[in-house]
């Protein structure tokens, strides 16, 4: 049997049972578009599921590595071997062409990067020229199924136009679904397979059926549809932007740690206690590749003006100026200039245990220390180097052999516990994670968010 005589599920009356089989027996053969930190693990997942994946990447070294059975994606735990298993079973297998996996697939599995472009406008070139690429191997009785997180109403508005119109099929020929990607990488495979509920939604209602049948079978956890692709949607991107309001409230409270003599952190640590209470906490900035973005998949595309979303994106924007500020203030009170200083960053990456560093805070923090004319140093042990950031990047075990006036916390990675800081002369410290307890210390010490 050619793979497109195998058996398609969009418009099938066969038994759900009948298709939930053929879809796990491998007569139903999928295609994940990008191959990427969340792409692999996805397309891992639906290769031990279904056992007929092929993966579409065009870096060559990336589809090379994974046809070795080599997992190019770092400290996701299982994934290496999971990779290995499917590609050694020849239930995944990839390829640089996603013309060529179109051809191939009959459910079409999107999860390529949506970034913002220099002007803060959601940049859908890559999501586009895949679109086009399935719509080259689009057949009736398709699926295609976007995880990228967009703009509410992409898909209706531009994408299920597209395919129409590349494919030359008829809008009830194939179906068109978002299943909006709610991974967070270092769990990748964890999240994938049911730490939170999948949620679909359609073109139609045979889209959202079919979605929610695949899925159903990959996911442990409930599986919730919801209207339409756009209220697919709607949910990632609201999921993101409820996180940086209210991260901004943290750090919009932080601020005033001082002025009111109080432990910022204690009195939120305290008010969540209150079940209708769930401050997040402060900190330094706010990094990655979704917090800082989602708000502009909102901001401009609607006929709203956002106050409250753009006040988020400012106060968060301005959390590593207002470091700086506070290691600057703490090295006056100890007579030095920053601009006499040498400053040591801790974490340059967006977050412990990953080496993202898309937005993240220690790129500014560097900035403001290298342009008030600091000797920047950073640690970061997720990185090989720090060739992005204006600092020079020592190695972890070498820390003790360098003297510093100050040093901030940026990204409190698990290797920072075993810092030898009584080996330091006395010098100042800013604690962007409320994560030390240098009160043994001569160390003059700041915690945003502190007393």
């Amino acid at each position: 049997m050619s793979l497109r005589e195998a058996q398609t599920l969009y418009g099938n009356d066969a038994s759900a049972a009948d298709q939930r089989e053929a879809f796990r027996s491998g007569n139903v053969p999928v295609a994940v578009y990008g191959l990427g930190k969340m792409g692999l693990p996805l397309a891992a997942v639906y290769a031990e599921t279904c056992g007929n994946v092929v993966g579409a990447d065009i870096d060559p070294e990336v589809v090379a590595a994974i046809n070795r059975g080599d997992c190019h994606v770092k400290r996701e735990p299982g994934l290496p071997e999971l990779v290995a298993e499917t590609v050694e079973s020849e239930s995944l297998r990839a390829v640089e062409s996603p013309t060529k996996a179109a051809h191939e697939a009959a459910i079409h599995v999107v999860i390529v990067p949506t970034p913002i472009t220099d002007s803060n406008e959601p940049d859908l070139a890559i999501l586009q020229s895949v679109a086009e690429a399935i719509a080259a191997g689009l057949e009736p009785g398709d699926l295609v199924v976007i995880e990228c997180t967009v703009p509410p109403g992409t898909t209706r508005d531009k994408l299920l136009p597209l395919l129409e119109r590349e494919s030359g099929l008829s809008r009830e020929a194939f179906g068109l679904a978002v299943c909006p990607e709610r991974t967070s990488s270092g769990r990748a495979l964890q999240d994938i397979r049911g730490a939170y509920p999948k949620v679909v939604g359609g073109v139609d209602e045979e889209s959202t059926r079919v979605a929610e049948l695949v899925y159903g079978e990959l996911t442990d956890n409930e599986v919730i549809s919801v209207p339409n692709t756009t209220t697919a949607e709607a949910v990632k991107v609201f999921e993101g932007v409820y996180r940086d309001v209210n991260i901004a409230l943290a750090n919009e409270l932080a601020t005033i740690a001082d002025d009111a003599g109080i432990s910022v952190n204690g009195a939120i640590e305290t008010a969540n206690t209150q079940p209708f209470c769930d401050i997040h906490k402060p900190g330094p900035g706010v990094g990655g590749h979704c917090i800082p973005y989602y708000p502009y998949f909102l901001i401009g595309q609607f006929d709203a003006d956002f106050p409250l979303l753009r006040t988020a994106r400012e106060v968060n924007d301005s959390m590593p100026a207002f470091t700086v500020e506070k290691t600057a203030e703490l090295l006056a009170k100890e007579g030095k200039s920053v601009s006499d200083s040498r400053v040591l960053v801790l974490g340059l990456t967006y977050r412990p245990g990953v080496e993202e560093i898309r937005a993240t805070p220690a790129r500014p923090i560097c900035a403001h220390l290298a342009d008030q004319g600091a000797d920047v140093f950073a640690v970061d042990p997720m990185l090989d180097d720090a060739a992005e950031f204006d600092a020079t990047k020592l190695e972890f075990e070498d820390l003790a052999a360098h003297e510093f006036d100050a040093a901030i916390l940026v990204t409190d990675h698990d290797e920072f516990a075993g810092i030898d800081w009584a080996g330091f002369d006395p010098m100042v410290v800013v604690d962007g994670r409320d994560a030390l307890d240098l009160s043994w210390t001569d160390h003059r010490v700041y915690t945003i968010g502190g007393d």
